[in-house]
């Protein structure tokens, strides 16, 4: 199948050409400059020049065009979140409509989020939750462009994956990225309780989620594509800063941080709903290679490109010489469950911070369904993610 995987030359798309490529598909990368990529054609037009699209998808006549093209820079000022996601609002919005203007009778697989559901109600939503009704001022052009984004799509018959918050090669959470620097200048406090649920999806997870997209052509809608454990703030930030050797995230109220970073930066680290991959494991017939980011963490080797495609997590656990038996912390949440995997805890007692005693349990014993482990994974997150395209 000729596939045309726009913003190929991203952190997404980097991953996926050569997953398309060892599936036996012939890509064609849709880049805004010239590159060279391994394993693929590259078609040089801007997303947002409608006659430059056109001419780009024409002369690749493609089967499918996969749109994974954002320009977010990182970090991201929570602050001026709708500034730094200008572009990619526009390319979800314009971008879109480009590309399906010009697709002919290609089917198109279009990236959304899975982090902007309402938080109200249960922690882990499906894709039948509704979006953010009112979000932070920040954050509502997002929310808006992703539903704009969703509704083109929809209408042509194609499909959106709602990707996690994204990690692996290039991404804010590699060796080099802006979350990284940030938790190893001790400038990433934990914020009020840390109650926001986040569901990570590695960059190579979501190129093989894609692969399953391409590969189930009557899948259309939505699909959340996310790992496998939904894990709050006040759990992964501080145990990935000791991963890295970072000082402890030093605790800020609320309210303090509402005057520093705004109500965006507040509501990301408080106020996130995490989601559930079960849909996606059905329809597409995929599941995540890391059940969750400590799986990818505690893993020696990367899916094809070693301990690197980790990203910072992972390189620095492997550099310490550790194996994947890391103690796990209690209260995740089961993805199909929605709800703590501790048993008739309170919605208060969750927002405690839980205590890190425990260890692994066997594969199986967490109440998650079919994975390979129990134990990772934005699209763009709010802290701020490389550009991708």
């Amino acid at each position: 199948m000729r596939i045309l995987l726009a913003g190929a030359t991203g952190v997404i798309g980097r991953q996926t050409v050569p997953v398309l490529a060892a599936a036996g598909h012939q890509v064609i990368g849709l880049a805004r400059t010239p590159a060279r990529l391994p394993d693929a054609e590259v078609v040089v037009a801007d997303a947002l020049d409608a006659a430059a699209v056109a001419d780009a998808v024409g002369s690749a006549a493609p089967d499918a065009i996969v749109h994974m093209l954002t320009a977010i820079p990182d970090p991201v000022d929570p602050r001026h979140l709708a500034r730094d996601m200008a572009l990619t609002n526009r390319l979800r919005t314009q971008g879109t409509a480009n590309l399906l203007a010009a697709a002919g009778g290609a089917r198109i697989i279009a990236q959304g989020v899975a982090y902007a559901y309402d938080p109200a109600g249960s922690p882990v939503k499906d894709e039948d939750a509704p979006p953010w009704r009112d979000p932070p001022t920040q954050f509502a052009p997002v929310v808006a462009a992703l539903g704009d984004l969703e509704r083109r799509v929809a209408s042509a018959g194609g499909l959106v994956l709602r990707l996690g918050h994204l990690y692996g090669p290039g991404s804010s959470y590699a060796p080099d990225g802006g979350l990284t620097r940030q938790l190893r200048a001790g400038k990433m406090p934990l914020v009020g309780d840390g109650a926001s649920m986040f569901s990570f999806i590695h960059a190579h997870d979501a190129a093989t989620a894609i692969l399953a997209a391409i590969e189930h052509p009557a899948a259309s809608g939505v699909l959340n594509i996310v790992d496998d454990q939904p894990t709050l703030v006040h759990d992964w930030l501080p145990e990935m800063a000791a991963m890295l050797g970072a000082p402890a995230p030093r605790h800020v109220p609320a309210w303090l941080a509402r005057l520093l970073v705004g109500g965006w930066g507040v509501a990301y680290m408080t106020g996130l709903a995490g989601a559930s991959n079960l849909r996606a494991r059905q329809q597409l017939d995929w599941k995540p290679t890391y059940s969750s980011w400590r799986d990818a963490a505690a893993t020696r080797d990367g899916p094809r490109t070693g301990p690197a495609a980790l990203g910072a997590t992972g390189a620095a656990w492997c550099a310490a010489g550790h194996g994947p038996a890391r103690p796990a912390p209690r209260g995740r949440v089961p993805h199909q469950l929605g709800r703590p995997a501790s048993p008739g805890r309170s919605s208060q007692a969750r927002r405690r911070r839980p205590s890190r005693a425990g260890s692994r349990r066997p594969p199986g014993s967490c109440g998650c369904v079919g994975i390979r482990r129990c134990g990772p994974g934005s699209a763009a997150c709010g802290s701020g993610v490389r550009s991708r395209s």
